[in-house]
């Protein structure tokens, strides 16, 4: 590690997914000595290798990889429960001097790892009232009741979306606060140098749709069989992960193998536009650009270079 950079920084690398951003933690890692803590929701489930492009031991360099293999198929994925978890590594990284490296393209993951952000409890009484109400009289009712009590969360929820609707309002009663007092602020608790890895539009969808090519000829309908025996389909948060929600669908006969594939591919793109999204709202990433045939060393000195000037 050269002496020009700081002995103990944050970093943490996202993008949209197939943007390489795994590739250029582990270059990062290495250079700086540190160790990499996933920050991918489905990465954190056991057994979703092939469809989370999970990289292989041989693929992670000897870095040490945290975060990992953690949730059953079945559990229902927990971002409070995952703060929990990425601090403990991060504070035990940065105690032993050895830099956390966070990578993941799941935006609410990564603000809950290093940013001022509440989980306010439940209430199990007065969520079964309101959702028997939203039962009763619909969303719209309810969603109005919101944008009386809190109008900036009513405009960030879609009338439609009772579901969430109801957890806004439990949050208000609850906590006497506004729900958006609750959402991830940019305070970070954890100052981390923060880079997003940038490709063309039209490269990007070709490396997805290569993506999913991989995955469906490194065995993935295996997979989803595998996992499906041992819960998948009723798993609330991994039966709907990407490429697993589809080729359930073809399992039920709802659909052909290759038209699984192509909605793979085409809900993939449509994910990876809504990450770009969610990550250029935050002024505090730098994004490097990554154009066809770019050199990866010349992106993983570029990386260095942000680290030295934050330090």
């Amino acid at each position: 590690m050269s002496n020009s950079l700081p002995p103990v920084p944050v970093v943490s690398v996202v993008g949209a997914t197939a943007a390489g951003k795994s590739d250029l933690a582990v270059a990062i890692a290495l250079a700086l000595g540190g160790e990499v803590i996933n920050t991918d929701s489905m990465q954190l489930y056991k057994g979703m290798d092939i469809g989370t492009a999970k990289l292989t031991e041989a693929e992670r360099g000897g870095v040490p990889h945290h975060l990992l293999d953690v949730w059953e198929v079945t559990e229902t994925a927990s971002v409070a429960e995952y703060q929990r978890l990425a601090r403990a590594e991060m504070d035990r990284l940065l105690a032993a001097g050895r830099p956390p490296v966070l990578v993941g393209g799941s935006g609410l993951y990564v603000r809950a790892a290093i940013d001022e952000m509440e989980f306010p409890g439940t209430d199990p009484v007065l969520r079964a009232r309101l959702e028997a109400e939203l039962e009763q009289v619909g969303p719209a009712v309810l969603h109005a009741r919101l944008a009386e009590q809190d109008p900036p969360a009513a405009a960030a929820i879609l009338t439609g979306n009772g579901r969430r609707i109801v957890r806004a309002l439990e949050v208000i009663e609850l906590t006497g606060r506004p729900f958006t007092a609750s959402l991830p602020s940019n305070k970070a608790v954890y100052p981390a140098v923060q880079i997003g890895v940038e490709l063309p539009r039209a490269e990007l969808d070709e490396r997805i749709t290569l993506r999913v090519d991989r995955m469906w000829q490194a065995g993935l309908l295996d997979e989803v069989r595998e996992l499906e025996a041992r819960g998948l389909r009723e798993g609330l948060t991994a039966g709907r992960a990407l490429g697993y929600q589809q080729v359930l669908a073809h399992f039920a006969g709802e659909c052909t193998e290759q038209e699984a594939r192509d909605e793979t591919v085409r809900a993939t793109k449509r994910f990876a536009r809504r990450q770009e999204s969610w990550f250029r709202r935050d002024d505090r990433i730098s994004w490097l650009a990554r154009p066809a045939g770019a050199d990866p060393a010349e992106l993983l000195e570029r990386s260095l270079e942000l680290v030295r000037k934050a330090g």
